[in-house]
């Protein structure tokens, strides 16, 4: 039997199934409308949130730039005394008008507020980040903002939270450090033990084996290439980094009030100008400061005036007697410890050195007895001696120098020498103490030594005065070792003249051969030579200067002592971030 729907029947069907599709469309549309309102809202906070962080951000990036500026300035004592001011720092709309749009607090909940905390200890401990491998001293801070957007409705409060060190990094921590352009081009198998950096480009094209164990950094670029400024024709050398290489990196630069410029830096050496107060940054920077003795020549070379002085700290008030300190009657064994009467010919530089003796054995000697300066430094041996030469009617032909004589045994504290003018070191330096001698890489019994001047030549202990002027075949090295950071100038490459480079960075004037120069310590350099400015001409026989050593050379560890650095020893100031986070707001604890 066929059963068959009337019309009627027919149009309520369909009407039921339109009003359930309907139903089941208006649903969908609700539910989109829904997800697609909550998924905005979602979004707008997620926007809004992202926004508050990186103003929360800016907020603490304010405080750091703060303590990063003061610690160049005044160091670890000028962030103790600036607390509270960081405290009050925060983005201003004065500065920026969309921080008129945020409320700021700090992890305590004060309006108007950042929060800066002291992390202890303070201490002399091995860095991280970029600084891996150094040491210096350093203090730490937990830096943390809120912020909220107080146009929003939302009310949303995002905290971020930053971890920094403020480090001061002695610059004998590096096995070698440039404030110039950087070349490293031995003609032998050359290994650096120590960390490397340049403030400039680092130029390396060795004709043997060039390997350096420690991390070598350079603030431009590390270049597998010689200078554009040396034309000097070599090649057949690998290059092998045991450690990190990195260019771009941040300059490293003394706090001395201006821009490390190398002719700005040099005045670290030279003496202060009238006015200049001690306390200012570049004064405090200035080894004449620093001293525990001056040795003071003044008038002309005919009619010299000479003193010795007590430093700074006595306001360099105490005058030695000349008794106890001019060498008269050096040759038949005088007490005295100073000499100027003494000149010797510089064949690179072609010029009659009027050098300013200094005997280190009869110095050391003194100052374990003296009543003049040892009690104004409470009973210890002088240190630090900073030798200022300003006697003038030198002819074109001559030039200043300082050299140290009798140095194989220093005094308790150990000895930094410094001076403008260039120096000279005389046979074994540094070698031993009362109980024992060094040698090759062991400096268990040296004390922290440095010498500081224009260029540094190494004289071997065969050296003679009386021959320096004679063909190179007269002026036959011995083996000399010597252990002390060294801090000078060079003469850079220039008009397709090489520098002579780090390997060349000490000087020479005899005849190496067979010979080895054992050397434990720090090359730093810092400015360009003013004095000793003679182009490196090569060596060999027929340029007659020097014929090179065996180099036996080795960063001191000693260095990464603090109690082991040289007398003085020049320091940079950095900051290292440490962790970042967004945190919770109001949270003062760390992780």
């Amino acid at each position: 039997m066929k059963i068959f729907l009337s019309p009627s029947n027919e149009r309520g069907s369909t009407l039921v199934t339109v009003m359930v599709l309907g139903s089941a469309t208006l649903l969908a549309a609700g539910s989109l409308l829904a997800w697609t309102t909550t998924n905005n809202r979602l979004s707008q906070r997620n926007n809004e949130y992202n926004r508050t962080v990186l103003i929360a951000e800016a907020a603490t990036e304010k405080v750091i730039a703060r303590v990063a500026y003061d610690y160049q300035q005044g160091g670890e004592a000028q962030n103790f005394a600036n607390l509270n001011s960081y405290r009050a720092t925060v983005p201003l709309s004065s500065e920026e008008s969309l921080m008129a749009n945020y409320r700021f607090t700090d992890a305590q909940g004060h309006v108007g507020k950042s929060y800066i905390e002291y992390l202890p200890p303070s201490e002399f401990r091995v860095l991280s980040a970029q600084y891996r491998g150094l040491h210096g001293y350093s203090t730490a801070y937990r830096v943390i903002s809120n912020a909220k957007e107080t146009t929003s409705p939302m009310g949303i409060v995002a905290g971020v939270r930053q971890e920094i060190e403020v480090s001061t990094i002695p610059l004998f921590q590096f096995a070698i450090f440039y404030n110039l352009e950087l070349e490293i081009n031995p003609g032998p198998v050359m290994t650096v033990t120590g960390p490397v950096h340049g403030n400039y480009n680092i130029y390396l094209q060795p004709q043997a084996a060039l390997t350096f164990q420690g991390d070598v950094t350079s603030a431009r670029n590390i270049i597998n290439n010689k200078s554009t400024n040396d034309c000097s024709v070599r090649s057949g050398g690998s290059i092998s980094f045991q450690g990190e290489h990195d260019s771009g990196t941040s300059t490293l630069n003394l706090p001395i009030g201006t821009n490390n410029a190398p002719a700005n830096v040099r005045q670290v050496v030279e003496y202060p100008p009238a006015g200049e107060l001690a306390t200012s940054l570049m004064g405090q920077q200035r080894f004449y400061n620093k001293a525990d003795m001056v040795i003071e020549l003044t008038g002309t070379v005919a009619a010299p005036v000479v003193r010795v002085k007590t430093g700074l700290y006595d306001n360099f008030g105490t005058v030695v007697p000349p008794g106890q300190w001019v060498n008269t009657g050096y040759a038949t064994g005088g007490k005295g410890f100073v000499d100027y009467d003494n000149t010797f010919y510089n064949k690179r530089e072609g010029k009659t050195v009027r050098v300013v003796d200094i005997d280190v054995a009869r110095l050391k000697a003194w100052s374990a007895t003296n009543t003049i300066i040892r009690p104004k430094l409470g009973d210890k041996d002088v240190s630090l001696i900073y030798v200022d030469d300003r006697r003038t009617g030198m002819s074109s032909t001559e030039e200043p120098g300082v050299r140290v004589i009798n140095g194989s045994e220093l005094p308790s504290r150990g000895l930094t020498v410094a001076t403008p003018d260039p120096v000279y070191v005389q046979g074994d330096y540094n070698i031993k103490d009362p109980t024992g001698t060094s040698s090759g890489a062991d400096t268990s019994h040296t004390k922290p030594a440095a010498l500081i001047g224009d260029a540094i030549t190494v004289l071997s202990g065969s050296w003679n005065d009386a021959n320096s002027s004679s063909g190179l075949s007269s002026r036959p090295a011995s083996s000399t070792r010597v252990n002390a950071a060294f801090l000078a100038g060079i003469v850079q490459s220039t008009n397709c003249n090489y520098s002579g480079g780090v390997e060349n960075f000490p000087r020479f004037l005899e005849d190496w051969n067979s010979d080895t120069f054992t050397y434990n310590g720090s090359m730093v350099v810092l400015y360009e030579s003013k004095f000793a400015n003679a182009l490196w001409q090569g060596t060999g026989s027929s340029i007659g200067i020097y014929n090179p050593p065996t180099r036996i050379w080795a960063f001191d560890l000693n260095f990464r002592d603090p109690a082991k650095l040289p007398p003085g020893t020049p320091c940079v100031r950095v900051l290292i971030r440490g962790s970042f986070a967004t945190i919770k707001p109001d949270v003062v604890t760390g992780p």
